[in-house]
């Protein structure tokens, strides 16, 4: 799987929404390699867009579809500045990863220090007791790129059930020590995401 990260701002938040919706409606029947995406704009215009294809072959087929070209050049407009765009192959999944059955989704942005340390901490058993004692979570996406930063998109059943979640104290998991691997992060709180 290939990942492009999308992220920018606007002041026009409906007009963007409309011009996603359009693209999930007109161009993506056509699209060479798409997988799923997951977009929304937060209350303070921020948007963010993750787009999953097949390959980076893929990728670079659909961006040069004179559709696609002429679309980005309107949905551009909607953007206050150029949003950034990262992309990788090197991506991980746990549980179900991306739910079109979310109804919030949480985007994190960081660092971590000693990968390899982190994902050793995230055993088949670990994930086992996190899903029993968070059934509110439905799955994630991370992304991983250069130098230790990653995107982790989170998928929820709800925000209400999230908020919750993330307050209990039943999950025993290593959860100092693993935080401890962590810079700081970025949140980005999705409530009316658009899931292919």
């Amino acid at each position: 799987m290939f990942v492009q990260v999308i992220k920018g701002r606007t002041s026009d938040a409906a007009g963007l929404r409309r011009q996603l919706e359009r693209w999930r409606d007109e161009l993506k029947p056509g699209a060479i390699g798409f997988v799923g995406s997951t977009v929304g704009v937060t209350d303070d215009g921020t948007c963010i867009c993750i787009a999953r294809f097949a390959d980076a072959d893929d990728v670079a087929a659909n961006g040069g579809r004179p559709e696609q070209d002429a679309w980005w050049s309107e949905t551009a407009k909607y953007f206050d500045g150029e949003p950034s765009f990262r992309e990788s192959s090197d991506v991980v999944t746990l549980l179900q990863g991306p739910s079109t059955a979310a109804r919030f989704v949480q985007v994190m942005e960081g660092t971590v220090t000693d990968r390899a340390k982190a994902e050793a901490m995230e055993s088949p058993e670990m994930i086992e007791e996190l899903h029993k004692v968070r059934p509110d979570l439905l799955g994630s996406l991370r992304v991983w790129l250069d130098g230790g930063a990653f995107v982790d998109t989170a998928y929820f059943t709800s925000e209400a059930d999230a908020r919750k979640g993330e307050s209990s104290a039943e999950f025993t998991g290593p959860q100092e020590e693993y935080m401890a691997l962590y810079g700081d992060m970025t949140f980005t709180d999705l409530r009316d995401p658009l899931l292919d």
